[in-house]
């Protein structure tokens, strides 16, 4: 009998080492990752996205043991970035840097081939970053006061750039042209690189975008800060007004970015990702890149990220439905 339930025993092992490794927790690998990661960024190369993802790539990468790869995937209101990895695997090798653009709102405005909520999970929301109204100085254009009596001598003529329909940028920028009863020009962009790259060459009159995609050339002259769409003053740029210090109420604005796998990614390997962006916090040289571009980290437990993206999806709802936005 001894010698049979040894038998037994020695199979039962044998078999259980012929099967793959998974974890008993949600079917998740014992070891997670073995293999490179992509990280897709919704967004065009060189904007605040991309700033994001490549520095939170170059941290993951540190803290996982394996390369993170971002490959951007720009357009359609960050909807063509965010379908593919809501078709991906669900094994935590294809993730997302996603924002309210790609979860939220456009497939509020628009019939979109995935649910922006359900077909995710989320392992945390990583930053948010307030949005910079700037114009380009040939418009002659120093104050928020005089932009808005130049916007109503000319309703529609003053063109301004987003980073996509919308995106936050865009939002901001009707929810300022709501408040400061004026009628502006919007011409969107599949990111905010092209977007401030066509203010500072004269094509827009101005941009409403992420305050990292201005700065660099706010600092060069070539964009002049007009309002933080913020509650306080951005410690980069001190001397420039809120919307509300210059007199426009209700129009605050921001875009945060989280970190997010398709809907089924083992809870283990979520857990581990949320794990890592609170230790690539807490590393000194990334805080120092964020802080640089006017960036608010966060590290949010999946539970907590979730809640986060339903709550936004609920104030957008009420607000594209104010603004005449949502999809019919």
């Amino acid at each position: 009998m001894r010698t049979a339930r040894a038998l037994a025993l020695l199979a039962a092992i044998a078999t259980a080492a012929a099967l793959p490794p998974h974890a008993a927790a949600g079917g998740a690998p014992a070891a997670y990752p073995t293999r490179p990661i992509t990280l897709v960024n919704p967004y065009a190369a060189g904007g605040p996205a991309d700033i994001v993802a490549r520095s939170l790539a170059r941290g993951l990468e540190k803290r996982l043991g394996q390369p993170v790869v971002v490959e951007n995937k720009p357009g359609g209101g960050a909807s063509i970035g965010t379908a593919f990895v809501a078709r991906a695997k669900a094994d935590g090798y294809t993730l997302l840097l996603g924002t309210s653009a790609g979860h939220v709102v456009t497939p509020l405005m628009q019939k979109t081939a995935y649910d922006g909520v359900a077909d995710f999970t989320f392992a945390s929301v990583v930053a948010v970053q307030p949005i910079m109204l700037a114009v380009n100085p040939a418009r002659g254009i120093g104050t928020v006061a005089e932009l808005i009596a130049r916007a109503q001598a000319a309703p529609g003529k003053l063109s301004y750039g987003s980073a996509g329909v919308g995106g936050a940028t865009h939002l901001g920028a009707e929810l300022f042209q709501q408040a400061a009863h004026i009628q502006l020009n919007h011409i969107p962009y599949p990111g905010a690189s092209p977007a401030v790259n066509d203010a500072v060459g004269g094509q827009l009159d101005m941009v409403m975008l992420n305050l990292s995609a201005s700065l660099p050339f706010i600092r060069q002259g070539r964009l002049v800060p007009l309002a933080y769409a913020a509650d306080r003053r951005s410690p980069l740029l001190p001397q420039v007004p809120t919307l509300d210090e210059a007199g426009v109420h209700g129009a605050q604005a921001a875009t945060w970015y989280s970190l997010a796998a398709p809907a089924g990614t083992p809870p283990a390997v979520v857990q581990r990702l949320s794990d890592a962006v609170r230790e690539v916090n807490d590393d000194p040289d990334y805080r120092r890149v964020m802080q640089d571009q006017a960036i608010e980290l966060m590290a949010l437990a999946p539970g907590q990220a979730r809640a986060y993206v339903e709550k936004d999806r609920a104030d957008m709802q009420a607000l594209l439905g104010r603004l005449g936005l949502l999809a019919k």
